[in-house]
């Protein structure tokens, strides 16, 4: 067992789980947290619901410019292998947009085609900002200029991929100052119903900032 899993099993608190993992190296912060399963990242998300609400400025940090991607390499709780579990949410902060980001989904499902995403703050929907302060909205994909090298930008309606992420959101909670957990909804004629689906992201701060 990880100091992490020991720590989010006796319930400490965020600020305690926080200040373990910003002494950590990177290499070893992004092992415990992406080595979490199912029943830890649930609790973690429970935990950090006394956080300070998240930002955007967590994935994309204001001294990134416009367009550069950041890595946020992450572990799903889909019920299948460990290999499929690994992904990586990369973000880029809008050129025509501000306040939003822009981002798709890199996963190890080569059969899947990118989940493109909008993300922002949730400030102006309170039934959303319980959930978490930021939103990775499926609903939306970006319209205009992405990163060099993002592939094709593909409607969430398109595809294999409307089976993971058609009408879906992902809500985001803060950890630490490189970790977020979140929990996936889906939306339909109940309404928008979060799911028993969590994922963890460990951020990668670009080496040209």
């Amino acid at each position: 067992m990880s100091e992490l899993e020991r720590r989010i099993r006796a319930q400490d608190a965020i600020d305690a789980i926080a200040g373990y993992l910003d002494g950590l190296d990177a290499a070893r912060r992004e092992r415990e947290v992406n080595g979490l399963r199912r029943a830890e990242q649930a609790a973690l998300f429970d935990i950090a619901a006394d956080a300070a609400p998240i930002r955007i400025t967590h994935f994309v940090p204001e001294r990134v410019s416009a367009l550069t991607p950041v890595h946020h390499p992450g572990r799903n709780t889909i019920a299948t292998l460990t290999h499929f579990q690994r992904f990586e949410k990369r973000f880029a902060r809008s050129a025509d947009e501000p306040g939003r980001l822009i981002g798709y989904n890199a996963s190890n499902a080569w059969f899947i085609k990118p989940g493109y995403f909008v993300a922002y703050e949730t400030d102006a929907r309170p039934e959303w900002a319980e959930r978490g302060g930021v939103v990775v909205d499926y609903h939306q994909v970006p319209g205009g200029e992405v990163p060099r090298g993002w592939p094709a930008v593909v409607p969430n309606a398109q595809g294999l991929q409307r089976l993971v992420y058609l009408n879906t959101r992902d809500f985001m909670r803060r950890v630490s100052t490189h970790v977020s957990v979140g929990r996936a909804s889906r939306e339909d004629a109940k309404g928008d119903l979060l799911l028993d689906y969590w994922f963890t992201l460990c951020r990668q701060d670009p080496e040209n900032e």
